[in-house]
C-alpha cells in the first residue's frame, strides 16, 4: 500500500495506508437515531443523518483502498455491573446511566447490550472484515483491548469519525495520542453533544495539541487516488 500525502490541518501529513485504520466511534442508535439515548436526553441530533452519510462514503472508500475499519461500541451488561459502582464517577456523569436512574421506565433500555439503543445504525453496519471493540467508558482505550488489537496489526495512523465529537471521539483521540498513535479527526464526520461551539473546541484542541484534521471529501479523494 502507498504512503498518502494528506492536506490536513494545521500542516500536511503523510500516512502509511498499510498501517492506517478508520475508527468509528459510537455510531449507535443511542447517539444517532431519533428515540435514542441522546435524543431522549434532549440533545440536538439533527445533524446526525448528514454525519452518517459522510461516514458511509468514507468507509466505502477506505474499504476499497484496503484500510482497516474499527468500530467502538458502548454497551453495558443488563445488570449495569460494568458501568461503575458507588466508588466510580461514571454513573454520576454518563448520560445513559443518569437517564435510566432518573426515569425508571427506561431501565435496561439505554446502551444495554442486545437492545436497539446499543446497536450500530443500520446504514453503517460492520462488515465481516471490520473489527468491533466494546467499551464502557468515554475512551475506547479505557479497560478494552483496543491498544493490543491495533498493535497486533501494526496500525499506527488512526482516522476518527463518530459521535460525540467532544466526548467519546475526543477522549479516544487524546488517549490515542498518549499511546503514540497518529490521530486524525474527520471534521464533518463527527457530531458534538451540545452546541456547535463544542465541536469547534475539539477541532481546535486536535489541531493545536493532539493531532490533525481533514474533511471527508479531501480524504476520500486521496484514498481513491491511492
Amino acid at each position: 500500500m502507498p504512503t498518502l500525502s494528506l492536506d490536513t490541518r494545521p500542516e500536511p501529513l503523510k500516512i502509511d495506508l498499510a498501517r492506517t485504520a478508520v475508527v468509528v466511534v459510537d455510531m449507535q442508535n443511542a447517539f444517532a437515531s431519533p428515540g435514542g439515548m441522546l435524543n431522549l436526553a434532549g440533545v440536538d441530533i439533527s445533524g446526525a443523518d448528514k454525519v452518517v452519510r459522510r461516514i458511509g462514503d468514507l468507509l466505502e472508500a477506505a474499504r476499497a483502498a484496503g484500510v482497516q475499519v474499527v468500530y467502538l461500541q458502548t454497551g453495558y451488561k443488563p445488570d449495569l455491573s460494568n458501568g461503575g459502582g458507588a466508588a466510580s464517577p461514571n454513573p454520576r456523569k454518563e448520560t445513559a446511566l443518569c437517564l435510566m436512574r432518573a426515569r425508571p421506565e427506561l431501565k435496561g433500555q439505554l446502551l444495554v447490550e442486545g437492545t436497539w439503543d446499543f446497536q450500530i445504525v443500520a446504514a453503517l453496519a460492520p462488515r465481516d472484515s471490520d473489527i468491533v471493540v466494546l467499551k464502557t467508558r468515554y475512551s475506547g482505550f479505557a479497560g478494552t483491548q483496543l491498544d493490543s488489537v491495533l498493535r497486533a496489526r501494526e496500525l499506527r495512523y488512526l482516522v476518527f469519525v463518530g459521535i460525540a465529537t467532544n466526548v467519546c471521539v475526543e477522549s479516544t483521540l487524546r488517549d490515542a495520542y498518549f499511546h503514540e498513535y497518529w490521530p486524525l479527526l474527520v471534521t464533518d464526520g463527527a457530531l458534538q453533544a451540545g452546541p456547535p461551539e463544542a465541536h469547534t473546541a475539539t477541532v481546535f484542541n486536535v489541531e493545536s495539541f493532539f493531532g490533525w484534521t481533514i474533511d471527508t471529501d479531501s480524504l476520500i479523494k486521496a484514498l481513491r487516488q491511492s
